[in-house]
């Protein structure tokens, strides 16, 4: 641990970050990861273009996310309550456990509502594919895989990366996975610029993803557990993303439904590889997409307070 903590009071701090999160959910207005946002797309638009486009990207990636993450190092280093406090506060800033609640729940009742306009407009909101004339069914895999994909993204990873380096850590990982979910597609605008951003991801994400997907995995039942574990290694090296494969291919194991297949991008039908494994997901799960998710965030708690309690009778 980079922090200097005590590995208890870290633990306190772990899960003081995710009730603030529980409790208050995203800032309706102001919220620093939406600022960082039109901050990072100011910063491309003045560096995205000419020529050496990747050393370019590098530049603007440090530009956007060193200063910040500098911020939070020496914010976090004040002494006394204020600093542990400060530490609570970014982490439950960089947390969006709630938000995928809020955000995918709704989904559900929209679709057993059979109002799929709503639902429609609803699942535009979390995903990048098109949704305008999606089915229910589509909209149900979309659900519950940004559910699957994001726990790790907006929950897990951050958790990992503040338990590594404290509320610094889990604002550079939060911000470094913004850049890559702003820039890291392999179009003609940010192929070349966006390059060192999504390879950066795929580095800060490389064991959290692993992780995530291993407690997907051990949250199943007995047969799920088997299932998350062979779809894990027999389908994540085939999905584009070293991350999200592993993550999504363990989550749909474990739930025992399919996910993956044809999806619409820019007014074209992309096929991806399948996921999982029994029928393709329904409406129905997205709860119980969320509830592993939750589950989840219990076992990562329950961890870090075990982790804690050992190494202070280890010490004592």
């Amino acid at each position: 641990m980079l922090t200097g903590l005590p590995p208890l009071t870290l633990a306190l701090l772990l899960l003081a970050g995710v009730v603030l999160d529980l409790l208050l959910g995203e800032a309706p207005r102001w919220h620093p990861l939406v600022g960082f946002g039109n901050l990072a797309s100011r910063i491309e638009r003045h560096f995205n273009k000419g020529a050496g486009r990747i050393g370019r990207g590098t530049l603007a990636w440090a530009l956007a996310v060193l200063p910040l993450t500098l911020l939070a190092a020496l914010a976090c280093g004040i002494q006394g309550k204020a600093g542990l406090a400060v530490h609570a506060v970014l982490l439950y800033l960089c947390l969006g456990l709630r938000s995928l609640r809020d955000h995918t729940l709704p989904i559900h009742a929209a679709l057993e509502a059979g109002d799929l306009d709503r639902a429609r407009w609803l699942t535009s909101h979390i995903v990048s594919r098109d949704t305008k004339q999606a089915s229910e069914a589509d909209l149900a895999k979309a659900g519950a895989e940004s559910l699957l994909e994001n726990g790790n993204d907006a929950v897990f990873g951050t958790l990992f990366w503040f338990l590594v380096a404290g509320g610094a850590g889990a604002v550079l990982f939060r911000l470094a996975n913004t850049l890559d979910a702003m820039w890291g597609y392999r179009n003609a605008r940010y192929n070349l610029f966006g390059r060192v951003a999504a390879r950066i991801d795929d580095v800060l994400n490389y064991v959290p993803a692993r992780l995530t997907a291993l407690s997907y995995a051990l949250l199943a039942s007995s047969a799920g557990q088997l299932r998350a574990l062979r779809c894990w290694r027999s389908q994540a090296p085939h999905w584009s993303s070293p991350n999200a494969g592993p993550v999504m291919a363990s989550g749909a194991g474990a739930l025992g439904v399919t996910l993956g297949g044809a999806a619409v991008y820019e007014g074209e039908v992309e096929m991806r590889p399948v996921l999982g494994s029994g029928p393709a997901a329904g409406a129905a799960d997205l709860p119980r997409a969320w509830r592993l998710v939750w589950r989840t965030t219990l076992l990562w708690l329950a961890a870090a307070f075990g982790a804690a309690l050992l190494l202070g009778a280890m010490h004592a």
